[in-house]
């Protein structure tokens, strides 16, 4: 990784590495992600330029809505950084969500034969931790 890490991002990290299994790591990421950011409808049409931003400091430093892409690469960056996990064990998912509007969520492997989804944009509609939105759940 090329960019500099500041040293609150450090510090979830370093929190991240001391968990006790990759389950309670990724659900820690998930709540701390999840109290930091959140999807929102009519945003993710007028903010379509924040979708150009790459750099993870420039994307911790927004608060409030991104767009679940955005979301998607903190929680990668995090888990991977971690220990606890590698890309292999993170895939992107697609889904449309009121069956018209193309929607990412994540697949993380727990174990060989375990997944859970996550998707943290959709949380503030009802959609928790293991979830995905689609359609119009």
């Amino acid at each position: 990784m090329s960019e500099k890490i500041s040293p609150e991002i450090k510090a979830v990290i370093e929190t991240l590495k001391k968990s006790h299994s990759k389950e309670k790591c990724l659900k820690q990421a998930y709540d701390i992600l999840s109290r930091k950011y959140r999807g929102e409808r009519i945003k993710t049409l007028f903010l379509f330029w924040r979708l150009f931003l790459k750099n993870m400091e420039k994307l911790w430093r927004q608060k409030g809505f991104l767009h679940c892409t955005k979301i998607n690469n903190l929680l990668e960056f995090l888990l991977t950084q971690s220990g606890w996990f590698s890309q292999n064990d993170i895939q992107r998912k697609w889904t449309l969500i009121w069956y018209i509007s193309p929607h990412q969520y994540l697949k993380i492997k727990i174990t060989e034969n375990e997944f859970i989804n996550i998707d943290i944009w959709a949380k503030p509609f009802g959609i928790f931790f293991g979830d995905y939105a689609r359609g119009f759940h």
